[in-house]
C-alpha cells in the first residue's frame, strides 16, 4: 500500500491551476498555487529528471504566497524543445517563461540542476531582485566525491539512446536504479518518510520525454555549475543547504557563498541533497524570511 504524502494535508489548503504555454517549441505546463489577487511573489525550477512535483513540499509551507512552478522542457508534462538541451539552452527557455507569463522581477528558485538553469538564466540577462539556490551544485561534477560515477553514468544515458524506443523506456526506468539512486541521496531516520521518498522517485523520476533529452539533460547537468557564473549573481541570493550533502558537498557551498557579491548561507543539519523532501518546512521558512528583507 502506498505511503500518503506527509504534505499532502497542507498543500490540499492551497489553491493549484495547471496551464500551457509554448515557450521555444516546448509545451510546457506550469502550475499556480497560492492567491490570485496577489503579484506573484516566487518562481520555482526544479532538478534534473524530476519535475514541478518535487518542489511541493516547500509550497505546502508557503501557505498565502503565489508561487509558479513549471516542469522544465522534457519533464513531467511538457514537451522537449526542438533543439540540443543544453544549459545555454534552458537559460534561453526560462528567459522565454519569463517574458511570456510576465514575470520579470520576480524573485525565482532553482533546486540542483535547477540552481544551474536558474544562475546561467540571469548571466544571459534574466533580472531577478532575489534568488534561492537549494542545493545548489557548487563544485565541478568531474572533481566531487563522486567523479567516478559520472562517466558510469554518461554511458549509461547514451546506451539508453542507442536502444530502440521501448527497450530505452525500460532501461533508463530500470526500478533497482531508481531505487539505488534514492536510498543513496536521503538521510533521514524517519522510515515512513524514507519510504516516501522512494516511492515519489519511482513515480516522478521516469518522466522524462524522450531518451535523447534525458541524455542530453544529464550531459548539461555535469558540463558547468553556479560557481561559474558566480560573479553575475549580483543580487541578494540565498543558500539553503544540506551538511550531509554528497552531490553537492558543504565545502563547495561555502566557498560558493565566499563569491558572492550579497549571498547568505543557510545550513540545514541532518538532511542532504533532499532538502525539498526530508526538511522542507526549514527550507521554506528560510526562503519565507528572505522574501520579506528588504
Amino acid at each position: 500500500m502506498p505511503v500518503p504524502s506527509p504534505y499532502a494535508a497542507a498543500l490540499a489548503t492551497i489553491p493549484v491551476r495547471e496551464a500551457v504555454i509554448d515557450v521555444l517549441g516546448s509545451h510546457t505546463h506550469y502550475w499556480e498555487y497560492g492567491p490570485l489577487d496577489r503579484p506573484v511573489d516566487i518562481l520555482l525550477i526544479h532538478g534534473f529528471r524530476g519535475d514541478h512535483h518535487g518542489l511541493e513540499p516547500i509550497v505546502s509551507n508557503l501557505p498565502g504566497l503565489r508561487v509558479v512552478s513549471p516542469d522544465l522542457p522534457g519533464y513531467g508534462a511538457s514537451t522537449a524543445m526542438p533543439t540540443t538541451h543544453t544549459i545555454a539552452t534552458y537559460a534561453q527557455w526560462l528567459l522565454g517563461f519569463v517574458d511570456a507569463l510576465g514575470l520579470a522581477g520576480i524573485p525565482v528558485l532553482g533546486h540542483s540542476f535547477g540552481s544551474i538553469v536558474v544562475s546561467h538564466a540571469i548571466a544571459a540577462g534574466l533580472g531577478a531582485p532575489k534568488v534561492v539556490l537549494l542545493n545548489p551544485i557548487a563544485a565541478d561534477a568531474t572533481s566531487g566525491p563522486d567523479k567516478v560515477m559520472v562517466p558510469i553514468v554518461k554511458l549509461y544515458f547514451r546506451i539508453g539512446r542507442l536502444l530502440p524506443l521501448r527497450a530505452a523506456d525500460f532501461w533508463l526506468g530500470i526500478p533497482l536504479a531508481t531505487r539505488i539512486m534514492s536510498v543513496k541521496l536521503s538521510k533521514t531516520s524517519d522510515r515512513t518518510l524514507r519510504r516516501w521518498i522512494h516511492e515519489e522517485h519511482g513515480r516522478y523520476f521516469s518522466g522524462f520525454s524522450d531518451p535523447t533529452t534525458l541524455s542530453e539533460g544529464y550531459e548539461a547537468s555535469v558540463s558547468t555549475n553556479v560557481i561559474a557564473v558566480a560573479d553575475r549573481l549580483t543580487m541578494p541570493t540565498l543558500l539553503v543547504v544540506g551538511a550531509l550533502d554528497n552531490i553537492a558537498p558543504v565545502e563547495g557551498q561555502r566557498h560558493l557563498a565566499e563569491l558572492l557579491p550579497d549571498g547568505q548561507l543557510v545550513i540545514l543539519e541532518g538532511v542532504g541533497h533532499l532538502i525539498h523532501y526530508e526538511k522542507p518546512a526549514e527550507a521554506a521558512a528560510a526562503i519565507r524570511r528572505f522574501l520579506a528583507t528588504g
